[in-house]
């Protein structure tokens, strides 16, 4: 489709005027603050069309603009598009005369797509964002805080069974199309009776259920390998196909040899849904306080201000990152994520960086520190075995070689060790003789030792100094600034849906994530423009009076 002509300029001729829209009204402060930001947009949205070739396509700017405010709001597509066509509102702060055609609500759609091939999925946020700080309200090295969520796939929960079952009913269906020009195998109408034409009953006895588990195994081996042996090699590239594939070695063991036997346990990343392939279980906390999800993940970053808030006065942070990731991804691998993403943005790594205990390592503490940044909150315990001292009893001095037992007595041995695949260094430290008549052996040596040995990281000093330091008023005092985080995802997942996909699949979950960004962004840079203009009111009000009493 070819770009359309556009004009930044504002329409002369249009039926809305400024007396149905106050100076504090929304709707006009979007169209003065954020549609400017989105028009700065449109160099990199053009990118996505081609410049003369092809029917004119619908003008990007007014698809990024109506998206935008389809998540400010909380409407689906063909919503958003009713709200275009009747509310005076959306037509101003979008620039659009009023009684201008609507587009298709798949336009929206396909739009979204587009973003996705060019990879534009950030555009809109990020040029909020640099709009933010061009206002003085972002900068561009500044303070700010990270905690990761998850977000719920738009797919229903699946038992193994089920997830193998329907990905055969899927194959089957893909494979009834592209070998349209192949006999089919003898097998191939029961197959077809049994995945496709039926479903299973789930009042069936655990017994059934179990045979059944093994058959469908053993009727997804006898389908791949008929794929493999045909002519034709872009039979076994379909997507079903491959996925019918994936599915069977991650559910069942000897699938190369033919023995399918289901294993004890899906592997991490596993499909638990064939419709979302990306859509991964994961586990958060233990006992009654464990929450399970089968989604992605999302680390929110925000900007973090000092000072205290007068007031009524509203909030001064912003988001400055939404880094979207699959669910079993780790959050120190969501934290680089984040600052890569920010860094494409114009952004600075945070001076300060306040977070929990699942960002903080030994590593990430060094690196901080060298970098001249400070990383801001606690480190997990050391781990525990029984009533054993653990490393935070020892006093070490990985630098020196050196270590101090809680008898206090030093370490004799020091070896310093390497894995070969993944290059991480650790020490590893010894008290030979020292625990043979120790008092403190029982609470330190384990049954079956001669003696105690202690392994720990390269990095162990930082750790063990931030242990130390998280136990102090003053660490505790400064970790308090990391607890508004949980507001602000409270405020994105009722406000804007966060927690819930609205899409299938990792890029068009990032998509929506960035718009929840933006979105959240805007209201606040709108609210606080309608605080600022009621406080200068105030003191209009004010100045008349205080002159008076002066003269």
């Amino acid at each position: 489709m070819s770009l359309p002509d556009f004009s930044p300029q504002s329409t002369l001729f249009t039926t809305l005027t400024p007396e149905f829209f106050g100076p504090k009204d929304s709707y006009r402060l979007f169209g003065q603050k954020v549609y400017p930001a989105l028009v700065q947009a449109r160099a990199a949205l053009q990118k996505a069309y081609c410049p003369d070739n092809g029917r004119p396509a619908t003008e990007p700017l007014l698809l990024a603009g109506v998206t935008l405010l389809q998540f400010v709001e909380g409407v689906p597509d063909r919503q958003a598009v009713e709200m275009l066509h009747y509310h005076l509102g959306w037509n101003f702060a979008l620039n659009r005369t009023a009684g201008t055609p609507p587009f298709h609500p798949t336009t929206l759609v396909h739009f979204g797509q587009r973003l996705i091939d060019h990879d534009l999925s950030p555009v809109v946020f990020g040029q909020l964002l640099a709009a933010l700080q061009q206002a003085g309200l972002v900068e561009r090295r500044g303070k700010q805080r990270l905690d990761s969520t998850q977000v719920l796939g738009l797919v229903s929960r699946m038992s193994r069974l089920e997830c193998m079952r329907e990905t055969l009913r899927l194959a089957l269906q893909e494979l009834a199309q592209s070998t349209v020009l192949f006999a089919k195998p003898a097998w191939w109408e029961g197959l077809v009776e049994r995945y496709v034409s039926s479903k299973l009953d789930y009042r069936t006895e655990a017994s059934v259920l179990q045979e059944k588990m093994k058959q469908a195994g053993a009727d997804a081996w006898m389908i791949v390998q008929w794929v493999k042996k045909l002519s034709d090699d872009t039979v076994a590239q379909g997507l079903q196909c491959q996925l019918l594939e994936r599915v069977l070695g991650e559910n069942f063991t000897g699938a190369d040899s033919g023995v399918t036997e289901p294993t004890p346990a899906q592997p991490a990343g596993a499909v638990h849904n064939p419709h979302d392939a990306q859509a991964q279980w994961a586990a958060k906390g233990q006992g009654k306080h464990k929450k399970e999800h089968v989604g992605y993940k999302v680390q929110v970053a925000e900007s973090v201000v000092t000072e205290p808030l007068a007031k009524g006065e509203p909030t001064r942070s912003f988001i400055t990152g939404m880094a979207t990731q699959p669910a079993i991804a780790s959050d120190e691998a969501g934290a680089e994520q984040i600052q890569k993403e920010q860094a494409d943005m114009g952004l600075e790594k945070p001076s300060e960086l306040y977070v929990d205990g699942a960002y903080i390592s030994g590593e990430k503490l060094a690196q901080a520190h060298a970098e001249g940044r400070e990383l801001i909150g606690p480190a997990q315990a050391a781990p525990q075995y029984g009533h054993r001292f653990s490393s935070e009893d020892f006093q070490v001095r990985v630098e020196e070689r050196q270590a101090l037992c809680p008898a206090g007595k030093p370490s004799t041995q020091c070896s310093r060790l390497e894995e070969k695949e993944t290059g991480a260094v650790s020490y590893r430290f010894e008290w030979s003789y020292h625990c043979k008549a120790c008092p403190l052996r029982a609470q330190c040596v384990g049954a079956g030792q001669a003696h105690r040995s202690l392994v720990v990281g390269q990095h162990h000093t930082e750790l063990q100094t931030r242990r130390q330091e998280q136990k102090t008023e003053t660490f505790a005092k400064k970790s308090r600034r990391r607890n508004a985080i949980e507001g602000t995802q409270s405020e994105l997942v009722r406000g804007h849906g966060l927690r819930h996909a609205r899409y299938r699949g990792l890029e068009k979950n990032r998509l929506q994530n960035y718009f929840i960004g933006a979105a959240c962004n805007a209201k606040r840079w709108i609210r606080r423009m309608r605080w600022e203009m009621r406080q200068g009111q105030i003191g209009a009000k004010l100045s008349p009076v205080s002159s008076g009493a002066g003269a």
